[in-house]
């Protein structure tokens, strides 16, 4: 017997870290059989059916600061915000209502902007600017924009289901693509590409159930995927993960076995506006939350600020990939190809 084969014999199997065997990338098994279009067009369109308030996310919570202004754009409008003194979160147009100068480059001073342009101050109560509806849920910022949404207005957005009184790392990444909130959606409900897209994060991929049909009960309407997430070499973690829709923009994947149950990838897709070529751009924020009721977890909070680059890194290099799958979705969506 090989050493190999000894190791892996004795390997624990309550280990969160598993060895793994694979084929070859061209041998996994074929997924497309499973990977209906309209299994997925049907999912898009029940998460699009789904009561949003009008709610957008435009940031990660800790991007906004007290200090100075950060510039943001949602559903076609500038728009800036910042923290009061107090800390509360302030979202507003982005254009000063005096001569249009943008208050991304404002200075804050008592929990107001100041123009830097010709120092109107801008606030809560300035005539000809007022701030809109916003929310911080402690990870993200969101803005309510009703004339945009077009839905009635809700007073809360709808906040995904998150760890709850447990110690948790939170990490968000934010890049943009060509194409529509759709198109990352339904990136998101097509589990099936995972190991075939992403070999270099996923393997041993496998769709356990997936929604049938145009009439789905909120119960059943969700992708249970088995995988593994792949480490160095030949070891990895494995889990089963749920995927569902709380509401139109928002797909959330929460590990319900495995290491890290109850961690959550929430993926957000926000509406921009046209870009220069006249093409929709589309926001993906995408929060990590991360926990775990293993004591090496509490070190690791600990070192959150170290983790967090790390988290935002992993999230991006995937969805680099996936959004050049969202802008093909849309390019051959708009006759583009």
């Amino acid at each position: 017997m090989d050493l190999r084969r000894q190791v892996l014999e004795r390997w624990p199997a309550n280990w969160p870290v598993q060895p793994f065997r694979e084929p070859a990338w061209a041998r996994q098994e074929p997924t497309y059989r499973e990977c209906g279009p309209a299994l997925i067009d049907a999912a898009v369109k029940r998460a699009d059916a789904r009561v949003a308030g009008n709610w957008f996310v435009v940031a990660a919570s800790r991007e906004i600061r007290e200090d100075k202004p950060l510039g943001l754009r949602a559903g076609g409008r500038e728009l800036v915000a910042w923290r009061g003194t107090d800390g509360a979160l302030t979202i507003g147009p982005g254009a000063c209502p005096h001569l249009g100068a943008p208050l991304e480059q404002a200075r804050v001073h008592c929990g107001e902007l100041v123009c830097r342009w010709h120092g109107l101050r801008v606030g809560s109560d300035r005539p000809g600017w007022a701030p809109l509806p916003s929310y911080d849920d402690g990870v993200l910022a969101w803005v309510r924009l009703d004339r945009f949404g077009g839905e009635a207005p809700t007073e809360r957005p709808v906040v995904p289901s998150r760890p709850q009184g447990a110690l948790t790392v939170e990490a968000v990444a934010t890049l943009t693509g060509i194409c529509e909130p759709m198109d990352v959606v339904a990136n998101r409900l097509d589990p099936w590409h995972g190991a075939w897209f992403h070999p270099y994060s996923f393997t041993r991929l496998r769709v356990l159930s997936a929604p049938q049909g145009n009439e789905v009960s909120d119960a059943d309407d969700k992708f249970v995927v088995e995988v593994t997430f792949r480490l160095a070499g030949k070891l990895g973690v494995p889990v089963i993960a749920e995927f569902t829709c709380p509401e139109p923009r928002t797909v959330l994947m929460t590990i319900v076995e495995g290491e890290g149950i109850g961690s959550v990838v929430e993926t957000h897709a926000t509406p921009l506006g046209a870009g220069p070529d006249g093409r929709p751009r589309t926001a993906v924020i995408e929060a990590t939350i991360a926990t775990s009721e293993r004591p090496g977890f509490a070190k690791a909070a600990r070192i959150a600020p170290a983790l967090r680059p790390l988290m935002r890194r992993a999230s991006a290099r995937l969805w680099r990939d996936d959004l050049a799958y969202a802008e093909r979705r849309y390019a051959l969506r708009a006759g583009h190809v």
